[in-house]
């Protein structure tokens, strides 16, 4: 019950976020989007150092 209500309280939370503040919103996308390229940079780079 309560994973329910987290779950429901997030969504209308992120919701809230991205239609009052879509700038602040798109800049945490984009922070999100750059972290994981940069593990996955990384662990591209660990994968070549291992072959080669």
């Amino acid at each position: 019950m309560l994973k329910k209500i987290l779950t429901w309280g997030g969504l209308a939370f992120l919701v809230f976020f991205i239609a009052y503040r879509p700038d602040e919103a798109g800049g945490v996308v984009s922070s999100i989007a750059g972290a994981i390229g940069d593990v996955g940079n990384g662990f591209a780079s660990f994968i070549t150092g291992l072959v080669t």
